[in-house]
């Protein structure tokens, strides 16, 4: 799983940020990015593609992952954002965000020299790679992909208790059949993506 970090340290870049993202599917809520920057040579026992793991096994890499890397930064884009420009556009948006507001645990701005993203572009300035599949053959975006994923299903036991009855912080904002006849029942709240309910209102 370090092998293609370490194949780019090979090439004399220091600071490589890792790139992933959740939400991009879901009916509601934002889509965010989760970037970081992680020891040389260090692998998180356990760490792979966030879909693959448990919610509980999620919070406990969550927080090792934090303990241990160099620099974290997240990114969202919102539902009005994501309707006016689409979620492709929102999804490198967040991602942008999210290597923007890179920080170490004392606070301070960290610029990478080097960015490996799972399968995306980011507007930046800075040498990428784009990774098909990145969370399951990168150990840094897998571990970008832990962090995002468990900061946004946070964020949907939030507006799961803000808008009522649409069970966001059971289905997470993604298309399940009670959260569909939810929107057909009671229309949909200020978090929903219009653009992406048109085939069901």
């Amino acid at each position: 799983m370090l092998e293609i970090e370490n194949e780019i340290r090979s090439r004399g870049y220091k600071y490589i940020a890792c790139i992933d993202e959740v939400g991009r599917g879901c009916l509601a809520g934002d889509v965010v990015a989760s970037a970081l920057i992680m020891p040389k040579d260090l692998i998180i026992e356990g760490a792979k593609d966030s879909k693959k793991l448990t919610p509980k096994k999620r919070e406990k890499l969550y927080t090792k992952i934090l303990d241990n890397a160099l620099a974290v930064g997240f990114g969202q884009v919102d539902s009005r954002t994501i309707d006016r420009i689409n979620i492709k556009e929102s999804t490198r948006l967040a991602m942008k965000k999210a290597v923007l507001n890179l920080k170490d645990r004392n606070g301070n701005k960290v610029i990478p020299d080097f960015l490996l993203i799972d399968a995306e572009e980011v507007y930046l300035d800075i040498p990428q790679k784009s990774i098909i599949k990145g969370d399951a053959k990168c150990h840094g975006i897998a571990c970008a992909s832990i962090l995002a994923k468990v900061f946004r299903d946070r964020q949907c036991e939030v507006w799961g208790r803000e808008y009522i009855g649409y069970l966001i912080e059971k289905n997470k904002g993604y298309g399940t059949k009670e959260h569909r006849e939810a929107i057909k029942k009671i229309g949909p709240s200020p978090i929903h993506r219009l653009t992406f309910l048109k085939k069901i209102i």
